[in-house]
């Protein structure tokens, strides 16, 4: 997933709104790291569970990454308050789906599943892991022009 992540973090540019969905355990937050990476932001990237959403700068003028976690939150109107700067970063927002509409006219939908009864952490050495089924969906004008996916 972090791989994947950083693919996708090559070709994202400000302005860019990517919805991450799938069940707990799936890999998106890794998925974001991956992103993080590609942009050469600073600091870990980690779950925004608790502060709902993080800003990550990014050197060289390389747009900044922030990161969301919608999971607590009820409405559109409670992401509208978190103020975010869909313009002018990167914005990655976990557990989204139905809070995002009107946000913004393109969007990159990415669907996580993962196996039944699957378990561990990708990122433990120890263990091999779990595969995942992975599945884009890009919509809007930015994504028209033909502009690609995986870098």
């Amino acid at each position: 997933m972090r791989d994947l992540g950083r693919r996708l973090g090559v070709v994202l540019r400000a302005g860019d709104l990517v919805l991450l969905t799938g069940p707990l355990g799936a890999g998106k937050t890794t998925l974001t790291t991956g992103i993080g990476d590609a942009l050469g932001v600073r600091g870990p990237v980690t779950s925004p569970t608790f502060v709902l959403a993080r800003t990550h700068p990014a050197p060289n003028g390389r747009p900044p990454l922030v990161h969301v976690d919608a999971y607590r939150l009820r409405s559109a109107a409670e992401l509208d308050d978190l103020d975010l700067d869909y313009d002018g970063a990167v914005v990655v927002v976990e557990w989204g789906e139905g809070l995002l509409e009107g946000v913004n006219e393109s969007l990159l939908e990415i669907r996580i599943e993962r196996p039944a009864g699957a378990h561990g952490d990708e990122d433990d050495e120890d263990e091999a892991p779990e595969p995942r089924t992975v599945e884009v969906r890009a919509t809007g004008p930015r994504w028209a022009a033909g502009a690609p996916l995986l870098g």
